[in-house]
């Protein structure tokens, strides 16, 4: 049953470590269901064309909407596929408000991959039944894609920026995927990977840009509510949205705040919110280097800009201390993961006018340099047909 979009809230401001901007509050609601009815579950086993034809690959361009539906659709088309990771206690830190609501974190980085990347890649390859595929990524979603396709016996090539981590390189080569370097960011990367799928008619899976990787995603906001249903904030890493734009439809019809953070040198969902439209910042810098994008997506920047609560900018210094806060209890996060532990540091959780909910926030990925070594070592023999 399709649940109704929550009621309008009052404009919010994004708290950054620069000038605080005026986000908008939502606008039209957004109509769920569109992508349930455009793609059946699909098995792996299943034989599957080259390339899907044009009304898989470009939903967007015929303006189909998103829905709390569409991930719930998701949800049943992964769930042999994906780990249903838990919620883990908190952990005291400073700037914390001592309320006894409690800090939860979702453990994104105990997923298989060692991302939450599997989960939008997994829906987007199952719904389309793609063989060859190609994509651009600062590393974990092309993972996820090459551990698919290692799965189903298909291709994959994989683009990367010249900033790309040489470790999650060696994973998505190790596992049979082809990889393609570029000079520039993440703009010329994700234009490439465009014009490679062109060229080679593989179905372009992007890592956020998409309805059915979105989709996918949003089912990490799924499990949270259903596990936690009391949940005040959601804390939420933001570089292409793709995750953000997700947990936003999973809220949809419920009361928790959903909060973005981004890296403040990359605000690029804070700038275009305040801007009223998506901007395209200059490539930037980041001990996140998986949440570097320059601008919003075309399908996430929408859900995002009428369903969002707030957005926050972090320094690398924040993200390195709660990355370093995290290890301390045992977990092993990348910096990338460990971006929404240091937004709610910094919002102390639940920020002013909190209520008695816990909050959450997301530890999107484990992929650290040792984590990757052993992911490498431990690959499986796959298709040695890996380019640089």
């Amino acid at each position: 049953m399709t649940t109704a979009p929550s009621a309008p809230r009052p404009p919010v401001t994004a708290k950054t470590s620069m000038t605080p901007v005026s986000l908008p509050g939502p606008r039209a609601p957004l109509t769920p269901g569109a992508l349930a009815a455009l793609a059946a579950p699909a098995a792996l086993a299943a034989p599957a064309t080259l390339a899907a034809p044009a009304s898989q690959t470009a939903p967007a361009a015929r303006g189909i909407p998103l829905g709390r539906a569409d991930v719930e659709a998701a949800a049943a088309r992964i769930a042999g596929r994906v780990r249903r990771t838990p919620l883990l206690p908190g952990l005291p830190a400073p700037g914390l408000r001592r309320t006894g609501r409690g800090l939860l974190l979702k453990a994104e980085h105990l997923q298989y991959g060692g991302s939450f990347k599997l989960r939008g890649a997994a829906n987007a390859v199952l719904a389309l039944g793609a063989r060859r595929m190609v994509t651009g990524s600062s590393g974990n979603h092309g993972i996820a894609l090459a551990r698919l396709a290692c799965a189903l016996g298909a291709e994959v090539t994989v683009v990367l920026a010249g900033g790309a981590h040489p470790a999650k390189i060696a994973v998505i080569k190790a596992l049979g995927g082809r990889t393609v370097r570029v000079p520039g960011g993440v703009a010329e990367r994700d234009a490439r990977a465009r014009e490679l799928a062109e060229e080679t008619g593989a179905v372009l899976v992007p890592s956020s840009d998409h309805e059915l990787v979105v989709a996918g995603q949003g089912t990490v906001g799924l499990e949270i509510l259903a596990e936690a249903p009391d949940t005040e904030t959601v804390y939420v890493p933001t570089g292409g949205g793709g995750l953000l734009a997700g947990v936003c439809l999973a809220a949809y019809g419920h009361p928790v705040r959903v909060v973005g953070v981004e890296p403040a040198g990359t605000p690029r969902y804070a700038r275009s919110l305040a801007a009223g439209h998506p901007v395209r910042l200059a490539p930037g810098d980041s001990v996140a280097d998986g949440l570097r994008g320059q601008q919003p997506g075309a399908v996430p920047y929408p859900v995002i800009r009428d369903r969002v609560d707030d957005l926050i900018a972090v320094s690398d210094a924040e993200i390195l201390a709660a990355a370093a806060l995290l290890r301390r209890r045992g977990i092993e996060a990348e910096p990338s993961g460990a971006v929404a532990l240091a937004g709610a540091i910094r919002a102390g959780c639940g920020g002013s006018g909190a209520g008695s909910g816990p909050c959450v926030a997301v530890v999107s990925g484990g992929n650290t340099k040792a984590a990757l070594m052993a992911a490498a070592a431990a690959a499986p023999p796959a298709r040695t047909h890996c380019t640089t």
